[in-house]
């Protein structure tokens, strides 16, 4: 159509230039009048069949369907180890022994460090030389007092030097024990923060220790969701959830939500959940991050193609179609996003015709030819597009 229009144009410029020459001006006026007419014509049928051909277009549409739903709700999670702690020299001294290696897996008791003994056993053996004395002198006082040589206050006397000297032993010997750190309990041994003949201070961190035999898990809820779950959970149910790694693999084993925070923070209006995991293979280790599914369960949920909305500003339309085919735009309120779909509150109905391809070739209150596609095709169709 459109070389016709364009071999018409040529047409009309060369038979100016005729026109241009002829004498009879009347006869080139009624010339120039009936080229106008049939560019226009041609023009005008053009247009009518562009118009017929976009009359003719069927838009696809389908149906939303109504089902109970059930979906997991991530939550951005810290993994922690159920014990994890600092492991600090108690004296100060020479780092003379380590025992174990970094990530080492130990026992509870299992000796790991040693600071420089050797001052400290030499104050134990001062201590016991000066208790061994007090023993001593406190024996001859009793024997005089037995015999009321001495009086009784100088038997109490001798007595007090005696507890004082043992006291002062059982400190020495105290301090010869800090020497030697042992594992409080099984767990991971971390980092060596000191090396092998450093001088160690008192209180200076060693490494950590953690527990993983099972972790902890931290999440943080929204007020709105916190009350939710607070007013339907029993006192004597356990909210069960999974645990999705970095790797985006979930963890093997559920959890289970046992304690929530008991302040709310201020500045995000979020309050912590924990949950507890097992972890029998160790594969969890504190200081991890992951996100927590929390299953959602929804009755009745109405659920509509992803495809299938448009945005205006911040909020979400739909095309729903009237008896007559004509596109009523319809604000919807999405309640939780899943992959390709939507779960939305009640406003729409499975009788309803939703617009699914298309919607930025229509407008509002605009009558349309439509080609039905059921909810389950559209669906399968949307899975087998993005896994190509």
């Amino acid at each position: 159509m459109h070389n016709s229009v364009d071999i018409i144009k040529k047409t009309f410029i060369i038979s100016m230039k005729h026109l241009y020459h002829l004498k009879n001006k009347n006869v080139a006026r009624k010339t120039f009048l009936l080229m106008i007419l049939c560019i226009s014509l041609s023009h005008t049928s053009c247009e009518s069949k562009k118009e017929e051909k976009t009359e003719d277009t069927k838009f696809l549409v389908t149906s939303p369907i109504v089902r109970d739903t059930s979906i997991s709700k991530d939550y951005v999670a810290q993994i922690h180890s159920i014990s994890h702690i600092e492991l600090r020299s108690v004296e100060r001294g020479y780092l003379q022994n380590i025992y174990v290696d970094e990530g080492q897996l130990v026992k509870k008791g299992q000796l790991l460090f040693q600071v420089m003994p050797i001052v400290y056993q030499a104050e134990l053996q001062k201590s016991q030389a000066e208790a061994q004395f007090a023993e001593i002198e406190y024996q001859n006082t009793k024997n005089l007092a037995d015999s009321n040589i001495v009086s009784k206050n100088e038997l109490a006397l001798s007595k007090a030097h005696l507890d004082k000297a043992k006291a002062e032993l059982a400190l020495a010997q105290a301090h010869l024990n800090f020497t030697d750190i042992h594992a409080p309990f099984d767990g991971i041994v971390g980092l060596f923060k000191v090396r092998l003949g450093s001088l160690i201070d008192e209180g200076e961190l060693l490494t950590t220790l953690s527990d993983n035999s099972k972790m902890w898990v931290y999440f943080n809820v929204p007020e709105a969701e916190y009350l939710d779950y607070i007013t339907k959970v029993k006192s004597d149910d356990r909210l069960k959830v999974k645990l999705r790694m970095a790797n985006n693999e979930e963890f093997e084993f559920p959890g289970i939500v046992e304690t929530i925070e008991s302040d709310f923070n201020n500045e995000t209006g979020n309050i912590a959940f924990r949950a507890t995991f097992p972890n029998p293979n160790g594969i969890l280790r504190h200081g991890e991050t992951g996100s927590i599914l929390v299953p959602v369960f929804y009755k009745n949920a109405v659920l509509i193609p992803q495809k299938a909305t448009f945005d205006v500003l911040d909020k979400k339309f739909v095309y729903v179609l009237n008896e007559k085919n004509v596109l009523k735009a319809m604000r919807i309120t999405v309640l939780q996003e899943v992959p390709h779909l939507y779960v939305i509150t009640n406003v729409l109905t499975a009788k309803d015709k939703i617009l699914l391809e298309g919607l930025g070739k229509v407008k509002n209150d605009q009558k349309i030819e439509t080609e039905f596609v059921p909810f389950e095709k559209a669906l399968s169709d949307l899975i087998n597009l993005h896994a190509e």
